[in-house]
C-alpha cells in the first residue's frame, strides 16, 4: 500500500507531472481549464486511506470550449490513454468500468494493470455541460432566488470547493458567483432556520411531560441538527451532506461552545437535563445571532411557554425581526405562504437533493 496523499494534492501533482506535459506535447495552443471539483471527498479534504477502495484516484478534470470538446476530446483522451504510466505515486491509473449494480452504478476502483492503453479517469468536458449536469443550471444562468432554494448546499460547497490548476476558460469566475447565497436569501435562510427550532422547541418537554422519553428525545435530536443549520448559515459556510455534517461543523466559530450543550442534549438520561441543555445552546445562539448584528438585540434569549414551565427561545422573533430586513417580492410571497427554506431544509432525502432533473420543479415552490 503506497503512503496516503490526499486525493486533492494528488490530483494536482497527477495533473502538473503528467496530464498537463503530455496534451501541451500536441497541443501548445489548447486553452483549457483543468481542476478537481465536485463529488468526492477528497474534493472537500475528508479522505482518508479508508476512501482509496472506490472513486478515489489519480484524477483530473479537463473543461474545453465547446468547439475544441467536438473536435479533440476523444482524441486527448485516447492520447491519455496511451501516454499515462500504469501506476503515479504508488497507484494504479488504470480503473475498473463504472459498476451497472443497482445501488451502487457508476462506482469504479483502481485495478493492476501492467499494459497500454490505461482506462484513466481524466474526465473531459465543457464548463457548461458540467455545470448543467451537476448542479441544473445553465453556466450564464442569471439565478433567481428560487433557483438559489432549489440547489443543495452540498452541491453547491462541493463545486465551489477542490482546486483549480489552469484556466484558460475561466472556471474560477463561475465558482466564484456560486462562493455563498445573495445577501437577501441568506436573510430568509436564516428566518427559516429559526423557524424550523421554532416548530420544534416545544415539543420535546410536551412530549417528556406525557412519558414519551423516546419521541423527546427524537425531538431534541431534531432541534440539534437544525441548531447546527442555523450555525452554518450564521458563519456564512454551505453545509456538506450527512458523512462529513458534524466533521465540517466541528471546524465552525460556534462549535467551540455549542458542542458541549449539543452533546448533552443528545445524551441526556432525563428530561430536567436534556431541557437544561437546550435552554444553554439557546442562550448561545442568541448571542451569536445579535453579534451578527443584522437586526436590533434580541432579548432575552429564553422566554416562558405559556404557563407549562419550560422556557424555549421564541424563534419567532428572529423570523420576524430578519423578514422586515427583505425587500424581494419573490422571497416576501415566499415567505408569507410558509417558511419552508430551501431544500436542504424541507428534506434530508438523499434522493431528491441528487435528482438535479428536479430542480427547476422545486424553484417553482417560490414563484
Amino acid at each position: 500500500m503506497p503512503e496516503f496523499l490526499p486525493g486533492l494534492e494528488l490530483s494536482r501533482a497527477f495533473n502538473h507531472e503528467l496530464v498537463a506535459p503530455i496534451i501541451t506535447a500536441r497541443f501548445a495552443d489548447l486553452r483549457y481549464s483543468a481542476a478537481l471539483i465536485g463529488s468526492g471527498s477528497d474534493v472537500l479534504g475528508y479522505d482518508t486511506e479508508v476512501s482509496t477502495d472506490h472513486n478515489w484516484d489519480p484524477r483530473v478534470m479537463l473543461f474545453l470550449d465547446r468547439t475544441d470538446h467536438l473536435q479533440l476530446s476523444l482524441e486527448i483522451s485516447d492520447l491519455l490513454s496511451r501516454q499515462l504510466p500504469n501506476r503515479f505515486r504508488g497507484y494504479s491509473t488504470h480503473f475498473s468500468a463504472p459498476n451497472t449494480d443497482a445501488g451502487d452504478i457508476g462506482t469504479q476502483v483502481l485495478r493492476d494493470l501492467d499494459a497500454s492503453p490505461v482506462n484513466h479517469r481524466a474526465e473531459i468536458s465543457t464548463i457548461d455541460d458540467y455545470v448543467r449536469s451537476y448542479l441544473g443550471l445553465a453556466s450564464d444562468q442569471e439565478l433567481s432566488a428560487g433557483d438559489w432554494l432549489s440547489i443543495p448546499q452540498q452541491k453547491l460547497l462541493a463545486f465551489t470547493s477542490g482546486g483549480v490548476f489552469r484556466d484558460d476558460l475561466n472556471l474560477s469566475a463561475m465558482r466564484a458567483r456560486l462562493a455563498y447565497f445573495p445577501d437577501e436569501v441568506w436573510i430568509y435562510l436564516l428566518a427559516c432556520a429559526w423557524s424550523r427550532i421554532g416548530q420544534d422547541e416545544h415539543l420535546a418537554p410536551r412530549a417528556a411531560m406525557v412519558g414519551d422519553h423516546v419521541g423527546a428525545a427524537v425531538i431534541a435530536g431534531r432541534i440539534v441538527r437544525s441548531i447546527m443549520q442555523l450555525c452554518f448559515l450564521m458563519a456564512r459556510q454551505y453545509m456538506p451532506y450527512a458523512k462529513w455534517f458534524g466533521s465540517a461543523f466541528a471546524r465552525l466559530p460556534a462549535a467551540e461552545a455549542l458542542l458541549p450543550a449539543l452533546r448533552a442534549i443528545q445524551i441526556a438520561p432525563d428530561e430536567d437535563r436534556r431541557q437544561a441543555a437546550l435552554c444553554r445552546a439557546y442562550e448561545l445562539l442568541n448571542r451569536r445571532f445579535n453579534d451578527l448584528g443584522l437586526t436590533a438585540p434580541i432579548q432575552p434569549a429564553l422566554m416562558p411557554f405559556h404557563n407549562r414551565g419550560f422556557q424555549v427561545s421564541a424563534a419567532w422573533r428572529y423570523c420576524e425581526a430578519l423578514m422586515d430586513l427583505i425587500g424581494d417580492d419573490g422571497l416576501r410571497r415566499a415567505a408569507n405562504l410558509a417558511l419552508i427554506g430551501s431544500v436542504d431544509q424541507f428534506s434530508d432525502n438523499t434522493d431528491l437533493r441528487e435528482a438535479i432533473y428536479l430542480r427547476e420543479k422545486i424553484a417553482k415552490l417560490y414563484d
